[in-house]
């Protein structure tokens, strides 16, 4: 029998989208998390197939009867959060779906674009792992003309949060334009990387994720089709659900 992949319950909730690792472990401290009808400890792992309640709201259950795959065009201005009290341009509202369902990663507040939502806590987790390389792809804008050494530098890797960014595909579509496809998910990564080089995003909208590509109105969301999530399971399927931290 496979060993089950663990990971802390602070940043399993952080990589779903409901919070923090930070206010996981305030909740934990307050006696508000509980699994499987225990109270969560510090440091306390999970499988993301557990009964987890945060203040007694259920956040994930083995028992839920029907998975829900849905892809989004986020609009411009929307939060990837599910914190509904603290965000009132949230995701989830803005959906207003009928059961809980919570986003697979995140897209910033002034980018738009394609974004998952699910509540099958294994394929995010397994989606999420950067380990993974799985793709996304982008079309972006920025604020002057592109140089030749601008998209050889943004291919190449430049510096983002103390590392140098993985080696990905940039081409130029325009004078101010450009499509890059990355495999690995560092917070503001394109925006990062285009500020090392002296550029400002103007307009930045994520197109495709693996391989589903964007084919929604904005403000629209739709089920995965049968064959949209077969060809995911496979590309997911020597995937590392969680990691230790």
């Amino acid at each position: 029998m496979a060993d089950v992949k663990l990971t802390r319950i602070n940043k399993y909730l952080s990589e779903i989208g409901f919070c923090s690792r930070r206010m996981a472990d305030s909740l934990i401290e307050k006696g508000k998390i509980s699994i499987n009808g225990e109270l969560a400890v510090m440091g306390q792992k999970v499988s993301g197939e557990e009964e987890i309640k945060v203040e007694n709201k259920l956040v994930f259950t083995k028992n839920d009867k029907e998975k829900i795959y849905l892809a989004f065009n986020k609009p411009v201005g929307i939060v990837c959060t599910t914190d509904t009290k603290r965000e009132k341009n949230n995701i989830i509202d803005y959906i207003n779906y009928p059961t809980r369902i919570f986003p697979i990663g995140r897209l910033d507040k002034p980018s738009e674009g394609l974004i998952f939502l699910t509540n099958d806590g294994d394929i995010v987790n397994k989606i999420l792992r950067a380990n993974n390389k799985h793709e996304k792809e982008y079309l972006v804008e920025v604020n002057k003309p592109i140089t030749k050494d601008f998209i050889k530098l943004m291919g190449n890797g430049v510096p983002v949060l103390d590392k140098i960014t993985n080696k990905c595909f940039v081409k130029q579509t325009g004078k101010k334009t450009f499509k890059i496809i990355l495999t690995q998910g560092l917070n503001r990564q394109i925006r990062r990387m285009c500020e090392y080089l002296d550029y400002r995003v103007i307009s930045l909208k994520r197109i495709r994720i693996m391989n589903i590509e964007l084919d929604l109105r904005v403000g629209e969301y739709r089920y995965f089709t049968k064959s949209e999530l077969n060809t995911i399971n496979q590309l997911i399927a020597n995937s590392s659900k969680t990691h230790e931290d």
